[in-house]
């Protein structure tokens, strides 16, 4: 059953069951009796195609989780590296936009580095197809804008990869926090893990069978190098280099600050200050940052104070006038012990309740409703990141409009807020 991406006649496709296209086909003159076989537990509405991009340490474990999932069939594949274009029963790709362009998927879910998060998932929602995305959102704050607008403008179920919010510890947490448990509160504190400075990793041949060019992709050109001691190839140690992440700080900001914002009900918004210092690497091909403290203040005068877990406790305490609430993975803990006890009434704010993300991901695909874990949400949660990278790196103060997504009064620093691509990559 052939998708449909042009907008003329042709068949019924998956797409069109899942948005409703049952009772469309009826109005455009479709049988209005359809055989049984059509709503049964393999039917066309039901199956959804998806397809990878990136299929490394992160990608490969979603699609795991997904492919598992009733009614999920892997049939496309797309990596730069050869040998991981190789699954049965998939087409393999090394170019995204051959692979989104066969016309037949439903889904796609994209395990890549940072620096390649935008383009593929503005492609793929211009292509109409819904995206399980890993986090953090994007390497900067405009390109994350002009993946929501795509997002947005198609109509797209997007998940972001912040599994924390399908964990019942971190939303008991929230709930215990926006319900007033802690009285008023006094400030957040997130802890993330700090940098590491690594050694010099010498020019090498290219591996057979990797695409260099195509993975550095919208990254300036640099010769081949492994990235790090660890690996055969450029995976993994990409986020210790500026060109391609952000460090420690982008790894985890999308998964801590995001619980911070869900707490405090800051999740669709953003501080209007942040400052912050960092250290950075003296040598070595890794040159993000190590040892960071910055604070960011909003403007209903919450403060959030982000530092590597030398300082602080890892993953989010909320301080406030009855106590302190802290949780991590696998860790819930409160002072005095009765706060993290409470029980949350039936009467009291509930919050979005999603057990399993990649369930999650697909029962939103049928049924087209916001995910747990949405492209706008993801967005203001790693733009906290971004912008503290940008106040520790220029070591001022930066002051941000949220409404309008603009630095003010300092144009070094808004030039910071996107990227230069290589050619001939554009974001446009």
């Amino acid at each position: 059953m052939q998708k449909r991406n042009d907008g003329k006649s042709g068949s019924l496709s998956r797409r069109d069951f899942l948005k409703g296209g049952t009772l469309a086909g009826v109005a455009l003159g479709f049988p209005t009796i359809v055989p049984s076989s059509v709503f049964g537990a393999n039917a066309p509405s039901n199956r959804i195609q998806m397809g990878i991009i990136g299929n490394g340490a992160m990608g490969s474990g979603d699609m795991g989780g997904l492919a598992a999932l009733p009614g999920v069939q892997y049939v496309a594949v797309c990596d730069v590296e050869r040998d991981r274009r190789s699954i049965p029963g998939c087409k393999g790709y090394l170019d995204f936009r051959e692979m989104l362009a066969r016309g037949d998927l439903d889904a796609v879910n994209l395990g890549l580095p940072e620096h390649w998060h935008a383009l593929p998932a503005i492609a793929a929602a211009k292509a109409g197809i819904d995206i399980f995305g890993q986090k953090p959102f994007a390497r900067s704050i405009r390109e994350g804008r002009a993946m929501i607008n795509a997002i947005q403008q198609n109509g797209i179920v997007w998940q972001t990869g912040s599994q924390q919010r399908s964990a019942a510890n971190f939303r008991h947490a929230c709930e215990l926090v926006r319900n007033g448990r802690l009285g008023k509160m006094l400030r957040t504190e997130v802890g993330l893990p700090a940098g590491i400075q690594g050694p010099v990793m010498p020019q090498e041949p290219v591996p057979d069978g990797l695409d260099w060019d195509f993975w550095l992709g919208p990254a300036p050109w640099r010769p081949y190098t492994r990235l790090g001691p660890h690996h055969k190839g450029p995976h993994w140690s990409w986020r210790w280099i500026h060109d391609f992440a952000g460090g420690a700080l982008t790894d985890w900001a999308g998964h801590h600050i995001d619980i911070a914002h869900w707490g405090l009900g800051l999740e669709r918004t953003g501080p209007v200050t942040i400052e912050g210092s960092a250290t950075y690497p003296s040598d070595g091909t890794w040159n993000t940052l190590m040892s960071y403290r910055f604070t960011c203040k909003y403007a209903n005068g919450l403060e959030i104070v982000v530092a590597d877990n030398g300082r602080f406790t890892p993953g989010i305490t909320w301080f406030g006038e009855n106590g302190w609430l802290s949780v991590d993975r696998g860790r819930l803990d409160s002072h005095p012990k009765w706060i993290m006890n409470e029980v949350i009434g039936p009467e009291e704010i509930r919050l979005y309740r999603s057990d399993d993300h990649c369930a999650n991901f697909i029962e939103c695909v049928r049924s087209r409703r916001e995910t747990v874990a949405p492209a706008e949400v993801a967005h203001r949660s790693i733009s906290v990141g971004l912008l503290g990278e940008i106040a520790m790196l220029t070591g001022r103060k930066i002051r941000w409009n949220p409404q309008t997504e603009e630095i003010i009064g300092d144009p070094g620093a808004a030039a910071m807020l996107g990227r230069t691509y290589r050619e001939p990559w554009t974001l446009g």
